[in-house]
C-alpha cells in the first residue's frame, strides 16, 4: 500500500512564506551553492539562452530588425513580420496561441520554463547570483557579512558587487529599450545629452533602475509576489503533471544517521539533512509537496543526489516526477485534458497561419472631410472632399492608385500629388470626387471606389457623394 506523505499539512506551511517571518519582516534566502548535472546543463543553456537574448536586438533582415517591440508607435516586428494597429487581432491570436501553449506545457512538464527558460531566473541565478557568490563567498560568509559590522571589508565587497550589479542593470536596461525602440535609436540617445532626448534618457534610467531593484534587493519576491504564473499552478497541475517532487513513498520516515542505530528500525531514504532547502532559492523545503514558491529550478534535485551517493543510497529521492508516478508507480502524460489543450491549439496555430497568409500588405481606409458637404466650382462641378489613410505593411517603397468606378465621377488627388508609401509607413492624404453638375440626379449618391496595388484591385471602399440637384 502506497504511503501517504505525512509533512503535507497545510496549517504548517501553506499558509504562510518561507520568506517572510512572523512578525511580518523580510527573511532574507541565502541559497547555498549548488553544484550537480542539472546545474550544468541549465548554466550551459543560460549562456546559449543569454547570447540569443542580447543578440536579438541586432538580429537584422535586409536592414530591417528581426524583433521590435515599439508600444510608442503601436509597432511591431515579430521573427520578420510587421504588424501594425489594425493587425490588433492577429497580435490577439498571436497572444492566445502564445497561453494556450503555456497552459499545455504547464499541464504537462510543470514550471519546468521558470526553473530553466524565464529571464528573471536567467539573470538572477545565473548571473547575478553568481558574481554574488564570487565576492562574498558561499551562504554562510554571506549571512556573516550582512550581519556583521560595517568595515573595510564589508564596505569594499558591497561597493564591488553593487557597482557591478550596476553596470549589468545598466546593459540589461539598455538592451530592453533596444527591444522597444530599436538598436539604432537607442545608439542616438546614448551618443546625445540627455536633454537631446528627455524621453529616451528617462526610459533607460528607469528600466535600468528597476532591474538594479528587482536584482539587488526584490529577487525571488519577483516570482512570489508579482509573477501570477505561480499562482496558476493551483488550476493548471494535476496528479500527472510532472514537477519537482519529494518521493515521499520512499523517503518516509526520515531519520538522521547515527551511530548505534537499531539496524531494525523502520526509516526512509532522507536523512534529514535539509540539503535542500539550504540550496533553494525561495527558501522552501520541496518534501512539503507542490507550492508555489518552487520554479522547479531543480538546485534541490543536484544537492539531494550528492548526498544519495554519499550514503551510498540510489539517486532521485527528489526528482522530476508527477504525484501518480510517486503514488502509483506509473506516468502518464497523454491525458483527455492534454488531448483537448492540443486540439484547442493546432485550431489557433491554423487560424493564424491562415489569417497571416489572406492579410493584406496595403490597409486603406477612406472618410470623408469633417465639417464640409460639397462645394459648387465656377466650371460647373461639384466636388466632395475626402481623406485617405494608407498604411504600407512591407518593407519596401509603394505605389497606390485610387478609381471611381461610378461613371462620371472622377479622383482628383489634393495637389496631384501621388500615392507612394515608404517602406512600414503610414500616409495620409486628401481628394476630391468630381462630378458635373447637370448629371447630378440624387441629393447623396453611393459612391464605390477601387484601391489598386501593383496592377491588382487591393480593396473596393464605399462612400457617399452629396451634391444639390438642379
Amino acid at each position: 500500500m502506497a504511503k501517504k506523505n505525512p509533512h503535507l499539512n497545510p496549517e504548517t506551511f501553506r499558509d504562510a512564506l518561507a520568506t517572510v517571518q512572523e512578525d511580518g519582516k523580510r527573511n532574507w534566502v541565502y541559497p547555498k551553492k549548488v553544484s550537480g548535472i542539472f546545474y550544468k546543463y541549465r548554466s550551459y543553456l543560460s549562456w546559449v539562452l543569454l547570447a540569443i537574448l542580447f543578440a536579438g536586438p541586432f538580429i537584422q533582415m535586409n536592414g530591417r530588425p528581426y524583433m521590435l517591440f515599439n508600444i510608442f508607435e503601436r509597432r511591431f516586428i515579430i521573427f520578420g513580420a510587421a504588424f501594425w494597429p489594425q493587425d490588433t487581432y492577429l497580435l490577439i491570436f498571436l497572444l492566445l496561441i502564445f497561453f494556450v501553449f503555456v497552459i499545455l506545457f504547464t499541464v504537462v512538464f510543470g514550471r519546468i520554463f521558470c526553473g530553466w527558460f524565464c529571464p528573471q531566473t536567467l539573470f538572477m541565478e545565473m548571473v547575478f547570483r553568481k558574481i554574488e557568490y564570487l565576492i562574498e563567498g558561499d551562504a554562510n560568509q554571506q549571512r556573516q557579512l550582512n550581519e556583521g559590522p560595517w568595515t573595510a571589508e564589508k564596505f569594499t565587497k558591497k561597493g564591488i558587487k553593487l557597482t557591478v550589479f550596476a553596470v549589468i542593470a545598466l546593459l540589461i536596461g539598455h538592451l530592453v529599450m533596444a527591444y522597444l525602440v530599436g538598436v539604432e535609436q537607442v545608439k542616438e540617445i546614448v551618443s546625445q545629452p540627455p536633454s537631446a532626448n528627455m524621453a529616451g534618457f528617462i526610459g533607460l534610467i528607469a528600466f535600468s533602475g528597476i532591474f538594479m531593484f528587482v536584482f539587488s534587493w526584490f529577487r525571488e519576491q519577483a516570482c512570489l509576489v508579482v509573477c501570477p504564473y505561480g499562482r496558476l499552478q493551483g488550476v493548471l497541475l494535476d496528479n500527472n503533471s510532472i514537477n519537482v517532487m519529494y518521493d515521499y513513498v520512499r523517503g518516509e520516515p526520515r531519520s538522521p544517521i547515527r551511530k548505534n542505530q537499531a539496524a531494525l528500525e523502520p526509516k526512509g531514504d532522507c536523512i534529514e539533512c535539509s540539503l535542500c532547502v539550504q540550496v533553494c532559492p525561495t527558501g522552501i523545503d520541496i518534501r512539503n509537496g507542490i507550492q508555489m514558491e518552487c520554479v522547479n529550478c531543480t538546485a534541490c534535485i543536484d544537492a539531494c543526489d550528492e548526498v544519495m551517493v554519499k550514503v551510498d543510497r540510489p539517486k532521485g529521492l527528489i526528482r522530476y516526477a508527477s504525484e501518480n508516478s510517486i503514488k502509483q508507480g506509473f506516468q502518464k502524460l497523454i491525458t483527455g485534458r492534454v488531448k483537448g489543450y492540443i486540439v484547442v491549439l493546432c485550431i489557433l496555430i491554423a487560424a493564424f497561419v491562415t489569417l497571416i497568409a489572406t492579410r493584406d500588405d496595403i490597409k486603406a481606409t477612406i472618410t470623408r472631410f469633417p465639417g464640409m458637404t460639397y462645394q459648387e466650382r465656377e466650371d460647373g462641378k461639384v466636388t466632395n472632399l475626402y481623406q485617405i489613410t494608407l498604411i504600407n505593411k512591407t518593407f519596401e517603397s509603394q505605389k497606390v492608385e485610387l478609381k471611381s468606378l461610378v461613371d462620371g465621377i472622377e479622383v482628383e488627388l489634393l495637389g496631384n500629388q501621388e500615392l507612394i508609401l515608404d517602406a512600414q509607413s503610414k500616409f495620409e492624404g486628401r481628394f476630391f470626387l468630381v462630378r458635373n453638375q447637370d448629371e447630378v440626379k440624387v441629393n447623396q449618391e453611393k459612391v464605390k471606389l477601387s484601391v489598386i496595388y501593383q496592377g491588382e484591385e487591393l480593396d473596393k471602399i464605399e462612400t457617399n457623394f452629396t451634391a444639390p440637384i438642379n
